[in-house]
């Protein structure tokens, strides 16, 4: 058994923990709160032995050996080096930091600690991605990458009304790129690789975060367009292009259904079946590579994650769109 603490008490870590526990390796032993009721009663919605408010007092327990950060996006990096000085693998939610020089002291601290480092972004790692990868050939020369995930936030009705919830405060990182557009960015950068060129427009909201945004990226002889959005919504699939016919995925960010049309009308599903709870497939990779002995998934990856991350950087860059977690990496504080 490999004991995991968890770091949130929100639904996406509930999310996790019922779809990890279908695992026969995962032990649910310790979680940390900013409250000590929060946790208390977290604890007891699952059966957890062990509560923690204090993240130093967390590090240094031997009450778990791996830990998943579901923090606002701004502590990512700040709580997993912590862990990680202390020996704790760390499956970090996405995105795993708030920028490029947050993940370089991340990466570094995994490395120098000899310990698992790995952002949780779902999608590469369900089976019909991996049917993505296998028969991307079969569609020829490729010319572009599509994708959308614009989904209209109920915390933007909030947000109109006066109140400023965390999913649109840059204080912790926020925003519709950070939320929804690594969803888009992330495949690309695996089946990709880095761009030659990164522009980008977005709308920013009076919060100081981004409401919705375009990407158009250029490779040598592809490009690919994004399109992410909490404050619109969309029903459009994403595409990548080939000269011999289009893959369709229907969801960029949890893909259930993949077909290739080729351009004499013969339609190809390759389809696989996977798990319904699709966090189940994350888990099932952390833990398969520390049984492996290995400390790098090979699809979310450093390169990966950095490639992902140097793009979001660039976008938000060119769209001005700055959080106070910059201002604080690049004064030091944030060390391996």
């Amino acid at each position: 058994m490999i004991r995991f603490a968890v770091i949130g008490t929100n639904w996406i870590t509930e999310a996790l923990i019922q779809a990890a526990r279908l695992h026969p390796q995962f032990a649910l032993t310790a979680v940390y709160s900013r409250t000590e009721e929060k946790a208390r009663a977290f604890a007891s919605k699952f059966d957890i032995p062990h509560t923690y408010t204090d993240v130093q007092a967390m590090a240094q327990s031997d009450t778990f050996d791996a830990v998943y950060i579901a923090s606002p996006n701004s502590y990512h990096a700040e709580q997993a080096i912590l862990l990680m000085n202390h020996g704790k693998h760390v499956l970090c939610e996405k995105p795993i930091a708030s920028n490029t020089a947050e993940l370089q002291a991340m990466i570094a601290a995994a490395r120098s600690n000899n310990v698992l480092l790995m952002e949780a972004l779902k999608s590469t790692l369900l089976p019909n991605f991996q049917a993505i990868r296998e028969h991307l050939y079969k569609i020829g020369p490729i010319r572009r990458y599509f994708a959308s995930y614009c989904q209209y936030s109920s915390r933007y009705d909030a947000f109109k009304e006066g109140t400023v919830l965390n999913a649109f405060n840059p204080v912790y990182s926020n925003g519709a790129l950070m939320d929804l557009g690594v969803y888009c960015i992330y495949p690309m950068a695996v089946l990709f690789g880095s761009p030659n060129e990164v522009k980008a427009e977005g709308v920013l909201l009076s919060s100081g975060v981004d409401g919705e945004g375009s990407l158009i990226v250029k490779y040598d002889e592809m490009d690919g367009v994004i399109m992410y959005s909490k404050i619109t919504h969309s029903e459009l699939p994403s595409e990548i292009q080939g000269e011999w016919g289009p893959l369709v995925i229907d969801k960029i960010s949890s893909p259930d259904k993949v077909e290739i049309r080729y351009r004499d009308g013969y339609v190809e599903e390759i389809t696989r079946p996977q798990n319904g709870a699709a966090m189940y497939y994350e888990v099932e990779e952390f833990i398969r590579i520390l049984n492996s002995g290995a400390r790098e998934s090979a699809t979310n990856s450093f390169a990966h994650s950095m490639a992902a991350m140097e793009i979001m950087t660039e976008a938000r860059r060119q769209m001005g769109l700055v959080y106070p977690a910059d201002t604080k990496s690049q004064g030091g504080s944030i060390h391996a």
